[in-house]
């Protein structure tokens, strides 16, 4: 179980008396809408199951990608942000350990001589990738010689690739494989380059908001509800529980 709701707990997940939860709406595998519009997704059940237990109304601020959400802390916007943990977002936000884990690799075109991961950081190699997602925040720290372009979003990452100017196409797995169908002539590249994390977090300086959260990300894992969550959704295809922290 969680830890007790002290005061201060309060206080910095809920200062306006509601818990405001920032949510990055660019991943489809943790959003969706209903057909009226409705938010929905497993990233959207865990911060009304932060708000009741914190015993406070939960309201969801959306954002378009990650890299909106990550920004805007310290602004004031939200009180916990639900994205994927990378060491540059770090400086503004306190990260909890992951809840899920969601593989991420290349989509080629079958001509393509590019075979395993490690195929692709090569000279005269070229990677477009959406620029704030978690993954290619990845790349960008870790590409040693291929060139990485970013770009706003997946659909456009994934344009880019079809008008051809490149040679990969990075991406979540399940995503391009659903590019696969849509771009003929292309495969993916067995494995995976990183297995972006989903977590929560705080804006800096919040400790003891912090240290809830951790442990409530902790119980959700433990108790079992991050896998009913995956499960209630329908993501099973592109999300694991990530393991205990």
């Amino acid at each position: 179980m969680t830890a007790a709701v002290t005061p201060d707990v309060l206080a910095e997940l809920a200062p306006t008396g509601t818990l405001r939860a920032g949510i990055n709406f660019s991943n489809f595998l943790l959003t969706a809408r209903e057909p009226d519009g409705t938010p929905k997704g497993v990233a959207l059940d865990l911060a009304h199951e932060l708000g009741r237990r914190l015993g406070v109304p939960t309201v969801i601020v959306e954002f378009p990608n990650p890299g909106k959400l990550a920004e805007s802390a310290g602004k004031g916007l939200w009180d916990v942000g639900f994205l994927g943990a990378e060491p540059a977002r770090a400086v503004l936000i306190d990260f909890s350990a992951p809840y899920v884990e969601i593989e991420a690799t290349y989509l080629v075109r079958d001509s393509s001589p590019l075979r395993a991961i490690a195929d692709v950081d090569r000279d005269g190699v070229s990677v477009v990738v959406p620029a704030k997602a978690a993954y290619g925040l990845w790349l960008a720290a870790n590409l040693r010689q291929a060139k990485l372009t970013g770009v706003d979003n997946a659909d456009t990452a994934a344009q880019r690739f079809v008008d051809g100017t490149f040679d990969a196409l990075a991406g979540l797995k399940d995503r391009l494989v659903q590019d696969v169908k849509k771009i003929p002539g292309t495969r993916l590249i067995p494995g995976q380059f990183a297995a972006v994390q989903q977590a929560a977090g705080t804006p800096k300086g919040r400790a003891a908001g912090h240290a809830y959260l951790c442990a409530f990300i902790e119980d959700t894992k433990a108790s079992g509800l991050v896998a009913h969550l995956i499960e209630k959704h329908g993501v099973g295809h592109g999300l694991t529980v990530a393991p205990p922290a």
